[in-house]
């Protein structure tokens, strides 16, 4: 699979964001043919939270949903002390509008619960009471699981979200909602990172 077969996953940066969160989906993705782009508030360097510094490659303003095959969404501090984070939410709302799935784990799934997007959506985050500080309107939805898809419906896109201790769960949704590993290699690359199953790597590969 090459970068030109398999797209670009656009995945949001944003000060104190948190990088262990998405380090197994995008670094798989990357390995899988997909080009991952990073989407800043603007083009000026932000700090993870782990202290890295990155330099978003386009500004949210220039973000588009026909240019992606998905949107990540990471947790951050932002997103429960104010409204700095708020225009993802926006695009979040914009991606799926379009037909074009979103993940989003940890504080995300709040952000994205205060744009309504959760009302009607099975989803997850870190614990149901959480979500419902947010004021929202979906808790009958939330699902006590480490990480779900939403399928959409009426040409809405798929939604993934996950709680904060679950990347690997987390990359596991997308992974499958990308097709990038069939079910037995997704089966495998689960046991292989998640369950630390030594015997998972001689399918993933080919053997």
């Amino acid at each position: 699979m090459t970068s030109s077969s398999a797209g670009t996953v656009h995945l949001a940066v944003y000060d104190t964001f948190a990088d262990w969160e998405t380090g197994y989906a995008t670094a798989h993705l990357t390995q899988n043919g997909y080009t991952v782009r990073t989407v800043g508030l603007s083009r000026e360097p932000v700090t993870t939270m782990g202290g890295l510094r990155v330099q978003p490659d386009l500004a949210l303003d220039e973000l588009r949903p026909q240019d992606s095959a998905l949107l990540i969404l990471t947790g951050a501090s932002g997103w429960d002390t104010g409204e700095t984070l708020a225009p993802f939410a926006r695009a979040a709302r914009t991606f799926l509008d379009a037909g074009v799935p979103v993940a989003a784990i940890c504080g995300a799934t709040a952000g994205l619960a205060r744009e309504g997007l959760l009302d009607y959506r099975a989803h997850t985050s870190a614990v149901s009471f959480y979500l419902a500080a947010t004021g929202y309107a979906g808790g009958e939805r939330y699902v006590e699981v480490d990480a779900v898809t939403d399928p959409g419906a009426d040409g809405t896109g798929r939604l993934i979200t996950a709680g904060p201790t679950e990347p690997v769960a987390f990359a596991r949704e997308v992974f499958a909602l990308l097709g990038v590993y069939d079910a037995k290699k997704l089966d495998a690359w689960y046991r292989l990172f998640h369950d630390s199953d030594a015997s998972a790597y001689e399918v993933l590969q080919g053997e």
